[in-house]
């Protein structure tokens, strides 16, 4: 590994694998697209919080910069955060991205869940 290819966390970040959350190539491809067009936006925050028709809904939102606690994880040219909380709930979630007219969007497929809702933006644990 050469010196150049070896790049420095900000104090308090962690950096995780794909084992934590997975792009699909469809995924990667369209969050690269919204992060050129957000101005100073250089990541993509998945989290989980309480709310939604089954107790916990999936967000997602463009940061300029991670916070302290925060889990990166490189998927190709895309660099995720996760906060800790929400990567227990996270752990193994497959996001992908569908281009379809009626259900398109982006997809989570979330193996902790139990249950999910028909729309796929809140699940159960």
């Amino acid at each position: 590994m050469s010196v150049s290819s070896i790049t420095t966390l900000p104090e308090g970040i962690r950096e995780a694998d794909e084992r934590l959350i997975r792009l699909t190539d469809s995924a990667r491809s369209k969050v690269g697209d919204l992060l050129e067009r957000e101005d100073r936006a250089g990541y993509l925050r998945v989290g989980v919080s309480g709310g939604g028709c089954n107790g916990l809904s999936y967000k997602l939102k463009f940061v300029s910069a991670p916070k302290k606690g925060d889990i990166l994880v490189r998927a190709g040219e895309v660099s995720v955060l996760v906060d800790s909380k929400s990567a227990l709930y996270l752990k193994g979630t497959l996001l992908d991205y569908s281009h379809a007219m009626v259900g398109g969007g982006f997809q989570f497929s979330n193996p902790n869940a139990k249950a999910s809702c028909s729309c796929g933006e809140s699940f159960s644990i």
